[in-house]
C-alpha cells in the first residue's frame, strides 16, 4: 500500500519531498524525507550559509500528511483505478507556526493526525521533527478532494 500511494503522488524529480511512508491508518501518517545538499533552493537561500525556505518545510509537510494521507482515504473509499474516479487531494491552506531551522542533509519526520474527512474536505493536525526529535514547525493544514480532468 505504501508504495502504491507514493507512485501516486504527482510530484516529480526536484519537487517531491517524500522518501518513505512509515505508518498509516485511517487516522494519520507517518513519513520522512531527507533534504539533499545539492536541492535548487540552497544554491540563493542564502550563499554560503543555506537554510531551507520556510516554503519547502510547508511543502514536505502538505505532500506527506495531506497529500499521502489524502491518497490513501480514496484508495479506502473507491477504486482509483477507474479512468472516471479523476478525484486527487489538492493542498489549499496552511496555519504554520515554525520553531527551528532546518539544514541541508536533515532527515525530517512528519506526522499527520486527521482533524476531520468529510464532504470532499480534509483538514489534518501536522508536526515535523528532525532526527533529534525536536519540533521544526507544526500546524493546521487543509485540503479538497477535486476531480481532475
Amino acid at each position: 500500500m505504501f508504495q502504491e500511494i507514493l507512485d501516486r503522488l504527482p510530484y516529480k524529480s526536484s519537487f517531491r519531498f517524500v522518501d518513505e511512508i512509515t505508518a498509516l491508518d485511517t487516522n494519520g501518517i507517518t513519513g520522512t524525507y531527507t533534504l539533499r545538499k545539492d536541492s535548487f533552493f540552497y544554491e540563493d537561500h542564502f550563499p554560503g550559509n543555506p537554510v531551507t525556505p520556510g516554503v519547502i518545510i510547508t511543502e514536505i509537510m502538505a505532500q506527506i500528511g495531506l497529500v499521502s494521507f489524502g491518497i490513501y482515504l480514496l484508495l479506502q473509499e473507491k477504486d482509483l483505478t477507474n479512468p472516471n474516479e479523476n478525484k486527487f487531494p489538492l493542498f489549499t491552506s496552511a496555519d504554520v507556526s515554525f520553531l527551528k531551522i532546518v539544514l541541508p542533509g536533515e532527515k525530517l519526520t512528519v506526522v499527520s493526525k486527521k482533524q476531520y474527512f468529510r464532504f470532499n474536505k480534509l483538514k489534518c493536525y501536522i508536526e515535523i521533527t528532525n532526527e533529534k526529535a525536536e519540533m521544526v514547525a507544526r500546524g493546521f493544514f487543509s485540503g479538497i478532494l477535486k476531480n481532475i480532468d
